[in-house]
C-alpha cells in the first residue's frame, strides 16, 4: 500500500513540473511572438487618460492617414472599434469580457498588414495592468496620457495624484509623451526622466477657435490640441495633420448634438452620457450652451447600479454649476436630490426602456435636454431610439 502511495505522489509531482515547465515554455513563445510583431510596427502610439481616449485615437490616426503613412487603430471606449487603412470603423466582436491580453492579438494581426503606425488605445484599468499594456505589449515609440480626472477611483484613486501615477504606468521607455494638461506635469516628468523618455506638455489654447471651427462634430480643443502635437512628432504638418482630423469619424460615445422632432414639438438633445466625471461633464454642460438657446433645460442622468460614487459626483453638480427646470433620473437606489426652487423632478426605474422616456421627453417643447451619467448598454440603446425615431420627425 505505501509503495502504490509512493508511486502516485511521484506520478503527481511529474505531472505538476511537466504542466509548470509547459507553461513557461508557451508563454515564452507568446511573448517571443509579441516581440517579432511589435518589432515590425515602426510607430506605435499609446493613448491613454482619463477621458478623450477615443476621440483621441481616432484624432491621431485621421492626421497621420493624411499626412500619408498606412494606419491602423483599436479603440476600446464606448463600442470597441478597428480602424483600417480607409479609416473606415470595423466592430470587434468578443466572445468573452474584454482582456488586455486582446491587445496581444491585435498587436499580431496589425504587424501582419505592415502599417507605418499603429495608433492603440489603453484598454487596462487597473495600475498594474496599464504597466503591462505598455511595458510588455505594446511598448511605444510615442505615448499619450490625455488627461487626469476623478474618474475609477474605486480602481485608482482615491486622490487625483494616485490617478495620475496610475496612468504614468503607460510612461514608454526611450520614447516620446505627450501630456493634455499641466497639472501633474511634474509627477510625469520624472517618471518619463527614469525611462529616458522626452515629456511634452500641450494645453487647449494651443489650438485656435478658427481650427476647431473647422470641426462639424463637437469636440474638445484639448483633445484636438494633443493630437495635432502627436502628428507633428511624428514628422505630420499640422495643418494637413488638422484637414484629416476634420474628416474623423467621431467615436459612437462622443458628445453631440441631436434635434428631436415629434408633431409640433421640437427638442435639442446634447449627449454628454459618455463624460463620466465631474470635471468633464461640467465642460460639455457649458459647452452645450455655447451652441444652443432653448426656452428650457432638462437634465437627464442615466444612473448605474455599480457605479454610485459617479451618481454621488454628478448630482453634487445641480445647484452648484448646473442649473435645469426638470431633472430626470433613471436608476434604483438614487440618494436624496436637493430640491431647487423651480425644478422639478421625475425618476424612473431601472428597468424602464428606452422608449418610455423619450416619449416623455418628447411631451416638452422647446427644451435643451442634456443627457449625463452613463452610455454603455441602456445608454445606446436610448440615444439611438432618439435618432431612429424623432431626428427626422
Amino acid at each position: 500500500m505505501f509503495k502504490l502511495d509512493y508511486e502516485w505522489e511521484w506520478l503527481v509531482l511529474a505531472t505538476l513540473v511537466f504542466l509548470t515547465a509547459l507553461l513557461i515554455v508557451l508563454g515564452l513563445r507568446e511573448f517571443l511572438q509579441l516581440s517579432r510583431s511589435v518589432a515590425k510596427i515602426p510607430i506605435r502610439i499609446h493613448v491613454n487618460g482619463s477621458r478623450g481616449k477615443s476621440s483621441v485615437t481616432r484624432l491621431i490616426s485621421a492626421g497621420l492617414r493624411a499626412g500619408g503613412l498606412k494606419v491602423l487603430a483599436k479603440t476600446t471606449g464606448t463600442a470597441p472599434r478597428v480602424i483600417g487603412f480607409d479609416g473606415i470603423d470595423r466592430s470587434v466582436h468578443r466572445l468573452r469580457s474584454a482582456s488586455i491580453s486582446e491587445q496581444i492579438k491585435v498587436l499580431d494581426s496589425f504587424s501582419k498588414q505592415k502599417p507605418d503606425a499603429v495608433v492603440l488605445e489603453c484598454m487596462a484599468v487597473q495600475p498594474e495592468y496599464q504597466w503591462i499594456c505598455e511595458q510588455q505589449m505594446v511598448r511605444a515609440t510615442l505615448g499619450v496620457i490625455t488627461n487626469v480626472r476623478s474618474d475609477h477611483l474605486s480602481e485608482m484613486g482615491p486622490s487625483l495624484k494616485n490617478v495620475a501615477m496610475s496612468l504614468s504606468n503607460t510612461i514608454p521607455q526611450n520614447g516620446q509623451m505627450v501630456i493634455g494638461e499641466d497639472h501633474f506635469s511634474a509627477e510625469f516628468e520624472k517618471v518619463a526622466a527614469k525611462r529616458n523618455t522626452k515629456l511634452d506638455v500641450v494645453m487647449a489654447d494651443a489650438v485656435s477657435s478658427e481650427e476647431i471651427a473647422a470641426f462639424q462634430e463637437t469636440v474638445h480643443a484639448d483633445n484636438v490640441a494633443v493630437a495635432l502635437r502627436t502628428c507633428e512628432l511624428t514628422g505630420i504638418d499640422r495643418t494637413v495633420a488638422l484637414e484629416g482630423m476634420v474628416t474623423a469619424a467621431p467615436d459612437p460615445g462622443a458628445a453631440a448634438f441631436m434635434e428631436l422632432r415629434s408633431n409640433e414639438k421640437e427638442n435639442t438633445f446634447f449627449n454628454a452620457l459618455a463624460a463620466n466625471d465631474p470635471e468633464s461633464t461640467g465642460v460639455l454642460w457649458s459647452l452645450a450652451f455655447e451652441k444652443t438657446t432653448r426656452s428650457k433645460v432638462a437634465v437627464f442622468l442615466n444612473s448605474r447600479e455599480d457605479r454610485r460614487q459617479r451618481t454621488h459626483q454628478l448630482l453634487g453638480l445641480l445647484g452648484d454649476q448646473m442649473h435645469t427646470d426638470l431633472l430626470v433620473i433613471r436608476g434604483d437606489h438614487i440618494p436624496p436630490v436637493l430640491h431647487h426652487d423651480g425644478m422639478e423632478i421625475k425618476i424612473f426605474p431601472a428597468s424602464v426602456q428606452p422608449e418610455e422616456v423619450a416619449e416623455y421627453f418628447m411631451n416638452l417643447d422647446d427644451h435643451l435636454i442634456f443627457a449625463m451619467g452613463n452610455i454603455v448598454g441602456w445608454g445606446h440603446e436610448f440615444v439611438d431610439y432618439l435618432r431612429e425615431n424623432y431626428t427626422n420627425g
